[in-house]
């Protein structure tokens, strides 16, 4: 099979030929049909964060494929099931986490296309239990972004407690940001796009947003002051001075939620005291999203909820699509279409 391979932090992806894996128990064999390039992909395949994977590895965790084969005592899926290879690509099951809902901070998790080999290839293994089944009506194209962009920023959503009519600022129009704009008016927000590419910001408000800043041309907490403040600003830029600069865009009692993981070596967020306790803002991290929390999002967007922009890419082209995403060409979700 084809597989785009790390094999170092410092060289591009390799294109190389490995044996189709076979199925171990509670395991199934999907035959990738799509997988999203997600900038996790690009951050694993260059070692950015603390907990770095180990190559050679196979990125990938917004694969979407056909089961062809189950291991030894798997129940959950069938050969025939269309299902999503996330990035909780298996969790203990016993931990207070997983016991309490919140599997995605387990502490014995393996993640897809990280710890494991994962999706940038036309055959995967996956955890029968952790793959979730894809609803008939949506394409592999579309289901691919749903299910790490999608479910992350629904989850970011939903972790924010947005009530109707408050203000919510996006920062950062993309893969990510399309769907956190549509999930945000989901639940009655009124929303504020903020990027630097007047494209993304024309995206953002095709699909709804009802306010839009370009940070390029001007302050961004200055024009969210001017709306009124943000009660809810979520990041999803990779830049820890937008984290700041949405910070700083908050009304009393607003809510800061963290998604976007920036390089190890681009540093810290300041965070001021007296803001934080004198205005009563709180700070979220949000990771992505549990089984159920993905499976609600397939529902929505069968339901006609949402949109996926997205533009298919050759796997042979994986080091051309990474270029593009880092320089910010890309206008919402590559996914590769294998």
């Amino acid at each position: 099979m084809r597989a785009a391979v790390v094999t170092s932090f410092d060289k591009p992806l390799e294109l190389q030929e490995r044996p189709v894996p076979a199925a171990g128990p509670g395991q199934v064999l999907v035959r990738i049909e799509a997988s999203g390039l997600c900038h996790t992909d690009i951050h694993a395949a260059h070692g950015d964060w603390p907990v770095k994977p180990s190559p050679p590895f196979v990125p990938g965790h917004e694969g979407v494929g056909i089961v062809e084969a189950v291991g030894q005592g798997v129940t959950a899926h069938a050969v025939g099931d269309r299902v999503a290879l996330p990035w909780l690509g298996h969790a203990c099951g016993h931990c207070d986490y997983c016991i309490d809902g919140w599997e995605t901070l387990c502490e014995e998790q393996q993640n897809t296309g990280y710890s494991i080999d994962g999706t940038f290839a036309e055959w995967a293994l996956a955890d029968a239990t952790y793959a979730v089944r894809v609803p008939e009506g949506i394409s592999p194209v579309e289901a691919a972004p749903l299910t790490c962009a999608g479910v992350t920023t629904y989850k970011a959503v939903k972790v924010a407690h947005i009530r109707p009519a408050e203000r919510v600022a996006v920062f950062g129009i993309g893969g990510l940001g399309h769907l956190a704009v549509q999930y945000a008016r989901l639940v009655g927000g009124t929303v504020i796009a903020v990027d630097v590419n007047d494209e993304k910001l024309e995206l953002a408000r095709d699909l709804g947003a009802d306010h839009t800043v370009n940070a390029a041309t001007g302050d961004p907490v200055a024009a969210i002051e001017e709306l009124g403040g943000a009660d809810v600003a979520i990041v999803l830029a990779v830049i820890p001075t937008v984290f700041e600069q949405a910070f700083a865009s908050l009304r009393r009692g607003g809510r800061l939620v963290c998604v976007g993981l920036p390089p190890e070596k681009d540093g810290p967020m300041a965070l001021p005291i007296f803001p934080t306790v004198l205005k009563g803002l709180s700070v979220i991290g949000s990771i992505v999203g549990t089984r159920q929390d993905l499976t609600e999002v397939f529902e929505l967007h069968a339901l006609g909820r949402t949109r996926v922009i997205a533009e298919t890419r050759r796997l042979e082209d994986v080091n051309d699509a990474v270029a593009e995403v880092l320089e910010g060409r890309a206008p919402a979700r590559l996914v590769f279409q294998l």
